[in-house]
């Protein structure tokens, strides 16, 4: 069975030969076990693709999980260098400053012009008519160059052909609503402004429908629907199924209708609203933060779900593979493979990224321990 037949089985809730495994990758991680510049890492469609068949090849995963796409092919041209501080990368791109680390996302240090707007100011007429960009974390965004919105993906079938299995990432409606009033901003609006919130959460899934529609005709077999803010620590079940559910179940049905596989991925406590992640209709769930990141037990969530929903997760980045014993580490990967494997369909990984300082040793044992003890019959 080839790594992409073995995912596809899983993702299917049949039984494979053995457990997948694929983690998502933090962009620090990346750049440490890259060694490249991760200016380049972050704006060059080349070097990422390239990274991403590097990381496969070091860890064996079955996958790729792709996070970025549309890709400016002329962003050399468009990026103006500035003078490192403290060692780090600068650059200005589109009107704004992003520091580069080299253990973490670039971080914006400052924006041509007021980007979020108040509630009070909210009009219809203002929001973007064309999905531009990527909400990746608080005030980073990622530009989405229309003219080239899926080369990533072209380009990586033809490094790695039909052998492995390709994951394109869309991200929640939600993150673009509180990417767009901004996050304190956009958490009280659910509460005080519901109508606006309802309108910009339409907006934008309408476009979003039609992105993923797009995206699930590239030669990918399963996109993550990302929405990292949807757990407990940010809104409550109510407001989870009003705000969050709806739309998302539109996004699950626009995958689904194009062939493709489509699944949730929520960070941090989420043990309250996993019955209702199942009813969005994807076919499978993700992070399932273990405690003390979350609060849902591998072994609840599979007595809860794990008979409809396929489940990718769900060892502790932080508390086991990183600062974990080497005992403490191949025990929890041994119970998390023999608990998953009760589930209708199982993938092994990180429960959320790898964190940036894991050591690259750690995860080259994942795919021997799945090997070993995550074999079915």
């Amino acid at each position: 069975m080839t790594s992409r037949e073995r995912l596809l089985v899983a993702m299917n809730l049949e039984t494979p030969d053995r457990v997948p495994v694929m983690c998502q990758l933090s962009f620090g991680h990346m750049v440490q076990q890259l060694g490249v510049s991760p200016v380049q890492l972050w704006f060059d469609l080349e070097t990422f693709a390239k990274g991403l068949v590097t990381l496969r090849d070091m860890y064996q995963f079955d996958g790729i999980l792709v996070s970025l796409f549309g890709h400016d092919h002329d962003w050399v041209e468009r990026v103006e260098h500035l003078p490192a501080e403290s060692g780090l990368a600068r650059v200005r791109f589109g009107g704004i400053e992003l520091e580069f680390p080299l253990d973490d996302l670039p971080t914006v240090r400052q924006s041509a012009g007021k980007i979020t707007p108040s509630v009070e100011e909210f009009s219809p007429q203002d929001l973007p008519d064309e999905l531009y960009y990527i909400p990746v974390s608080q005030g980073l965004r990622f530009y989405i160059d229309r003219n080239n919105r899926f080369g990533i993906f072209t380009r990586l079938r033809e490094l790695v052909g039909e052998a492995y299995s390709l994951h394109g990432e869309i991200t929640s409606p939600f993150d673009y609503l509180l990417d767009y009033l901004g996050y304190e901003e956009g958490l009280i609006a659910l509460i005080e402004a519901p109508e606006v919130c309802h309108q910009i959460l339409g907006h934008f899934t309408g476009r979003l429908v039609n992105l993923a529609k797009d995206m699930a005709q590239q030669p990918v077999d399963a996109i993550k629907l990302s929405s990292p803010f949807a757990g407990m620590g940010f809104i409550s079940p109510e407001q989870y199924e009003t705000f969050v559910l709806p739309y998302e179940k539109r996004i699950c049905e626009a995958i689904q209708s194009q062939g493709k596989l489509v699944y949730l991925h929520t960070c941090g406590a989420i043990r309250d609203r996993l019955e209702l992640m199942r009813r969005s209709g994807a076919n499978g769930v993700e992070c399932l933060d273990p405690p003390p990141l979350g609060n849902v037990t591998l072994e609840e969530a599979v007595q809860r779900i794990g008979t409809e929903l396929f489940i990718k997760g769900n060892l502790d980045s932080v508390n086991m593979l990183l600062q974990g014993s080497e005992e403490e580490f191949q025990q929890s990967v041994r119970q998390t493979i023999q608990t998953g494997k009760r589930a209708k369909g199982f993938i092994l990984s990180t429960a959320c990224s790898v964190a940036p300082y894991v050591k690259r040793e750690r995860l080259q044992q994942l795919v021997s321990l799945a090997e070993t003890y995550g074999r079915y019959g």
